[in-house]
């Protein structure tokens, strides 16, 4: 445990939460969400 004084010098550094997805952090537009994954029959002609 650190000391009142050692604290006061240096306070406790909080931890920085890690990205999931670090590559899209700089480009927002190419995250998506995938809402439902399905197949269509092709329609007859």
């Amino acid at each position: 445990m650190a000391t009142i004084n050692q604290l006061v010098r240096k306070p406790r550094a909080s931890k920085q939460a890690k990205s999931n997805v670090p590559a899209l952090e700089s480009c927002p537009q190419k995250r998506g969400v995938c809402t439902r994954v399905y197949t269509t029959t092709p329609k007859k002609p």
